[in-house]
């Protein structure tokens, strides 16, 4: 199983989403790929996101995940807990301590969605966090410093002891993703 977990106000009509998802299907299409719109609230997000992958842990299927930016946070934590391996794209670290600038009404342009962050959504993010990471052989971390939305330093703190890919300049979006796919597939050992 490959489940794809998109970021903060985003979706599987991202372009690394649908970048990831037409490169599966073209060059791995045995496998079971998931690709779920999240929830906005944390808390309904991570039960959907775990409810997959104990459905796919029970059926005997491998577990990985690729995760973009509190996808990434959100993959960290399903591969910590439940094994696997997780491909990390300019992860979000502590997206808990963010939270003060986005309560309040968001509107997501892919779903069309007006919905409201509260402040107990930042105590539900930082239930799922992987303080250290207990098996760095599970995770690639695909970073550019660049990103306009996240401090890269903190996840090349945090993920030092992972499989590091960091590129100069890039943005959030990381800047020729569809170039990385291979090198992911590669990782996750599809």
């Amino acid at each position: 199983m490959l489940l794809y977990i998109h970021g903060f106000n985003s979706s599987p009509q991202s372009d690394k989403a649908v970048q990831t998802a037409q490169y599966i299907h073209q060059h791995y299409p045995h496998v079971v790929f998931h690709q779920p719109q999240l929830p906005s609230s944390p808390h309904a997000a991570m039960t959907l996101l775990c409810e997959f992958t104990e459905q796919a842990k029970q059926q005997g299927q491998t577990l990985r995940f690729i995760g973009s930016s509190l996808g990434g946070y959100f993959a960290s934590y399903l591969a910590e807990t439940y094994g696997g391996r997780a491909v990390l794209v300019n992860p979000a670290v502590k997206p808990f301590e963010l939270f003060e600038q986005f309560i309040g009404p968001q509107y997501n342009p892919y779903t069309n969605e007006h919905y409201q962050v509260l402040p107990q959504h930042r105590d539900d993010v930082a239930q799922f966090d992987t303080q250290v990471i207990r098996h760095p052989d599970r995770f690639l971390v695909l970073l550019q410093t660049g990103d306009e939305v996240l401090d890269y330093r903190q996840a090349l703190h945090k993920y030092h002891s992972c499989e590091l890919h960091l590129e100069p300049n890039g943005d959030h979006s990381f800047v020729g993703y569809e170039q990385q796919l291979d090198k992911i597939c590669n990782f996750i050992q599809l």
